[in-house]
């Protein structure tokens, strides 16, 4: 079968003449109608890059091709000019990227923004637009999608403005699907569906489907074919049966063994209680029209009640849009919540944001966004040293440099990287920036919001590690969210179960793991250990 994609030896250079730096070293892979191939690797091996050279859409000013040959259906793409490329790009190539909320305008709703794609691509407007754009919502999986035309992207769940790229890419039903981690913000049964859902696509339309992932679960189900790239190249390839059961290269073995793995720290003894709370509730108006009048609720977080002792971490898991992430904000008193919240005998309910303030250095939070939570136009120094401005500590400047390094050592991290910025890391890197912007106040909880949904296996394994070793030398209380069950697994002394706001099963992990006591907790085990099993001790 003639392939319908042909990558032949790409290079791709950041910077020039002598200044020039390799990110990718000759790649070569061929893409038949209908099939999928999967581009596998830990951060930096340039999966990325080599995907968004197909569309010649690399952000980067100075990268160029050096070498090599990239043709469409036979038709060169290197190279091609404007007009080209806008009759490939949306059309007959679409891509979901990997960071939902960069890609989407933050200042428009989301009907409009998938409207957009089926105006310029198809001309349909009006109530044909509108008709098509629910259909393509409830096609991915969106909650209440006649509801959600409206809504902005900061109002939507990770996974939910997930759901929405995927949406716009399937608009004009592409010859080709290049999905950069397409699954990453998604809880396990989202991803079933999301998977599910592609493979039906392939099915009815023969699309090709170009997978970047570093999860080898979803790779072993999804793909036919498996490129493992490290370092720009690609150091194995083959199809995806063969290259798991018998991998040749020492790399594509380390990979296959990666996950977080272990068991939750002991408790402390006689360790105090830190964080309560009761009966709490989050509820977000829906409004619209010219005045934006209120037409209904959602109640985000509807009656949650948790105990958190020092040293000790509470797993919060559900699917995407169960009130999580809605839930770790109401702790730490950043949205408008009902209810209870007790921190260190403090009720924050009862105190106002001037007397809140010298507790928040005690309670920090490490966003689930790597990318999005790191301000781009700051150095490392600046980020990590914010909390220091905010709260008058570090003393003189040199001062403030001992104390960041301290704290970048702390995660990992070379205390001389204080001076670059956040475009010069990997992801890992990136989560381990938050991870020290956080630490740097000394506090005694830490609120985790999928810290490692956005890393590959090796990553994830390492993060997971990174993080037991910080809470076992500072006595650290975790809320740990996640929709990732084997890293909570790893981490989680009792887990918490969420759907639609509420709690539908609490306890022990161990017990809960085993044993879980309802329907939904078990289709939720099934999804997660059905694409990746967990691992035995």
């Amino acid at each position: 079968m003639t392939a319908l994609l042909s990558v032949r030896d790409l290079h791709v250079s950041f910077g020039r003449d002598a200044e020039a730096h390799p990110v990718v070293k000759g790649v070569s892979f061929e893409l038949e109608r209908g099939r999928t191939l999967a581009l596998v690797g830990e951060s930096g091996s340039g999966k990325s890059v080599t995907a968004l050279s197909i569309l010649q859409l690399l952000p980067y000013p100075h990268a160029h091709h050096p070498a090599g040959s990239i043709r469409l259906a036979g038709q060169e793409l290197l190279g091609a000019g404007d007009p080209v490329l806008r009759t490939i790009r949306g059309n007959r190539v679409a891509m979901v990227f990997q960071e939902p909320m960069t890609s989407l305008n933050p200042l428009q709703p989301i009907g409009t923004q998938i409207g957009e794609v089926l105006a310029l691509h198809r001309g349909l407007r009006g109530a044909k637009a509108r008709e098509r754009v629910l259909e393509l919502l409830r096609l991915v999986g969106l909650p209440q999608a006649e509801l959600r035309l409206g809504a902005l992207p900061h109002s939507l769940s990770g996974g939910q403005r997930q759901r929405v790229m995927i949406a716009m890419a399937l608009a004009n039903e592409p010859d080709i699907l290049i999905a950069d981690e397409p699954t990453t913000a998604l809880d396990v049964t989202v991803q079933a569906q999301i998977l599910a859902l592609l493979k039906d696509l392939q099915d009815r339309f023969a699309m090709a489907l170009l997978l970047i992932t570093h999860d080898l679960g979803i790779v072993r189900r999804m793909a036919d074919t498996v490129c493992v790239m490290r370092a720009g190249e690609v150091i194995e390839q083959g199809d995806t049966a063969t290259v798991f059961a018998a991998p040749r290269h020492p790399y594509t073995r380390e990979l296959l063994a990666a996950q977080p793995t272990g068991r939750p720290n002991p408790p402390l003894p006689g360790a105090a209680t830190i964080l309560t709370a009761r009966d709490l509730k989050v509820g977000f108006p829906i409004r619209r029209g010219l005045f934006r009048r209120r037409i209904g609720w959602i109640q985000a977080v509807d009656g949650i009640d948790l105990t958190l002792k020092e040293g000790q971490t509470l797993g919060v898991v559900g699917e995407s849009g169960s009130g999580k992430t809605t839930l770790g904000l109401a702790l730490l008193r950043l949205v408008r919540s009902e209810g209870s919240v007790v921190f260190s005998g403090h009720a924050l309910h009862d105190l106002s944001a001037k007397a809140l303030r010298p507790l928040r250095r005690r309670m920090q939070m490490v966003f689930q966004d790597p990318y999005g939570s790191l301000s781009p136009r700051r150095s490392i120094e600046q980020i990590v040293g914010e909390g220091l401005d905010v709260h008058g500590l570090g003393g003189n400047s040199r001062e403030r440099r001992d104390l960041i390094a301290q704290s970048l050592t702390e995660v990992g991290l070379d205390p001389e990287t204080q001076d670059r910025y956040p475009n010069e890391f990997s992801g890992g890197q990136r989560q381990r920036i938050a991870i020290a912007r956080a630490l740097i106040l000394k506090p005694g909880l830490l609120i985790l919001d999928e810290p490692t949904s956005a890393l590959d296996l090796s990553v994830q394994a390492q993060i997971v590690t990174l993080l037991r070793d910080l809470q076992k030398r500072h006595g650290l209380a975790y809320v740990f969210i996640s929709h990732d069950l084997r890293v909570v697994r790893a981490l989680a002394d009792s887990v918490l179960v969420m759907k639609d706001g509420k709690a539908v099963e609490a306890g022990p992990a161990e017990r809960l793991f085993a044993a879980p006591e309802t329907a939904y907790t078990r289709a939720l085990m099934a999804a997660a250990f059905d694409l990746a099993p967990p691992p035995t001790e």
